[in-house]
């Protein structure tokens, strides 16, 4: 039997990296409740933006939290103008071509990666990288309560985008009723491009708050992006509560199989949860039929 004081350690990280998952996860489910497809590039562009956090602060001495407001609008701009000007013109229209697009642009992200940057693993280290927070059950890293929180802000923030602005209600009624939203005179190809650039702003977001802990190279987005589509498939497609609330169950599953059966078994539980998600209840906890 596990003793309360490290489980509830266990516990405690699990929450912390949950919140990145959720993060993660939140882009996907945008983009697939506007888009209605399963964007195959994520996880590379998770790679992107973590060797962009990384190459700023190699360079520049820019710290990752810091690189917040450079980064973001970035990959917020890169998704914009890689759905509008790629995507978009590749796709025809289809939705099957839409997951060939982006399942090539994932490959080619990632052989560039490993011609540009080898297969290296490469890390940062900063003043605060092994400093820790006495929450008082527990003694936790800095850079995952930053993460922690910076994740909660970041849902937060996009919580208000869809649902006070009318940029979201856009992207809700198009969400709904594509062919709605044109006769009522909303741009849809503008807004697919905007929810495609959100989504990949919340992976850039997560790169900045997930480098100061971890590792990145070209393979790292597979890493997450298995852990995100569970996520978004446990919590439901196209909802934002859901993948939060996906996240941190899968963080703290992740946290809690790897403290009982050991660390490199500890994702096993993850993938349990995805099959019996599928088995019992597709929709996810807070999805609906369509």
């Amino acid at each position: 039997m596990v003793e309360l004081q490290i489980l509830l350690p266990a516990i405690l990280n699990g929450l912390t990296t949950g919140a990145v998952y959720a993060l993660i996860a939140l882009g996907l489910t945008l983009i697939y409740g506007v888009l209605h497809i399963i964007n195959f590039a994520h996880g590379s562009l998770l790679m992107l933006a973590m060797y962009a956090v990384f190459f700023l602060h190699a360079g520049l001495g820019i710290d990752p939290y810091l690189a917040l407001p450079v980064v973001v609008p970035g990959f917020f701009a890169l998704g914009y103008l890689l759905q509008r000007g790629v995507i978009a013109r590749a796709s025809h229209g289809r939705d099957e071509n839409i997951l060939l697009v982006t399942l090539g642009v994932s490959i080619v992200i990632e052989n560039l990666a490993r011609y540009f940057w080898r297969s290296d693993t490469r890390t940062i280290e900063t003043p605060y990288s092994f400093e820790t927070v006495d929450l008082g059950v527990a003694f936790i890293a800095v850079p995952k309560v930053v993460a922690f929180a910076g994740a909660l802000l970041v849902t937060l923030a996009l919580w208000w985008v869809m649902s006070r602005t009318d940029l979201g209600r856009a992207i809700r009624a198009l969400a709904k009723e594509r062919q709605g939203a044109r006769l009522v005179g909303i741009d849809v190809d503008h807004i697919f491009a905007m929810s495609f650039g959100i989504g990949t702003a919340c992976v850039a977001a997560a790169a900045c708050l997930l480098l100061p802990s971890f590792y990145v190279s070209p393979g790292v987005g597979h890493t997450f992006v298995l852990i995100a589509f569970t996520v978004v498939v446990l919590g439901g497609m196209g909802s934002f509560a859901g993948a939060l609330i996906g996240g941190l169950i899968i963080g703290v599953t992740e946290s809690l199989c790897g403290l009982y059966l050991g660390e490199s078994l500890g994702q096993i539980g993850i993938f349990l949860i995805f099959i019996a998600i599928l088995l019992f209840r597709p929709t996810g906890l807070l999805g609906h039929r369509a």
